[in-house]
């Protein structure tokens, strides 16, 4: 049976918003975010917003109370548990953070379909701060990819994923990735000819695949919305474990 590895982005890809503006429009913090917003890195800026929740008053339960009001569409969750139930690894990379994805994951069950999720550290620290941390942290030499935010190489992360996940058969392992963020380009151009990239039509990384298709191995399949994600991604599920059998 052919392995198929499916990874995710998470925000706008997984789950139709951002859960960062999720949980800044949501528990009032817009005004001083936005006040922030050019001061900081993306992932320092997140981690002074747990901060300015807590000198509110606000708990961690707060916080994962209102992640737990994140939807995400039902098309969404039915191909997640399909292309589970298929055999396939599927696999999160997201520049969002582990508290966030963890919580609205398990909200709508879909915790346990992943075997992995690459992305942003959190901790709870000793004063009751829900604090987020950079995916490469600040104690290691930068990555040096300059496609990429300082806190995170995804391509980085797609060349572990693809080494831990080599077949010891004769059947190569077959990568889907499906994103929709200029930092997803990066692992889009990791993928060899085997493996499909699922861009999100109007999307960054959908127009620097546009603008850059000769660099491009993978064969692209477009989708802009739940219910193009379920039946593309099930379709070259199908397609794929068809074509090894």
């Amino acid at each position: 049976m052919a392995k198929i590895v499916i990874v995710f982005d998470f925000d706008r890809t997984l789950i139709d918003g951002d859960s960062d503006n999720w949980v800044v429009t949501k528990m009032g913090l817009a005004e001083i975010f936005h006040q922030l917003r050019f001061t900081l890195p993306w992932n320092r800026l997140m981690d002074r917003m747990m901060m300015e929740l807590h000198s509110q008053g606000r708990s961690v339960e707060d916080i994962e109370a209102c992640l737990k009001k994140m939807p995400i569409d039902s098309q969404v969750i039915e191909a997640i548990k399909s292309a589970k139930s298929l055999g396939c690894d599927l696999k999160i990379v997201s520049d969002a953070n582990q508290f966030f994805i963890e919580k609205i994951l398990e909200q709508h069950d879909l915790l346990d379909c992943f075997s992995e999720i690459y992305t942003n550290p959190s901790s709870v620290d000793d004063n009751g701060n829900l604090r987020i941390l950079p995916y490469h942290s600040d104690a290691l030499p930068p990555h040096s990819c300059n496609l990429c935010p300082s806190n995170l190489c995804k391509g980085l992360v797609m060349d572990h994923i693809r080494s831990s996940s080599s077949s010891n058969d004769h059947i190569p392992t077959r990568f889907i990735y499906l994103g929709d963020g200029g930092g997803d380009f990066c692992p889009t151009l990791k993928l060899r000819e085997c493996d499909f990239v699922m861009p999100r039509t109007n999307y960054p990384l959908w127009k620097k695949i546009s603008d850059n298709s000769s660099l491009i191995k993978a064969e692209v399949k477009e989708w802009s919305n739940a219910e193009e994600l379920q039946r593309i991604l099930l379709q070259l599920v199908n397609t794929t474990i068809t074509k090894e059998e």
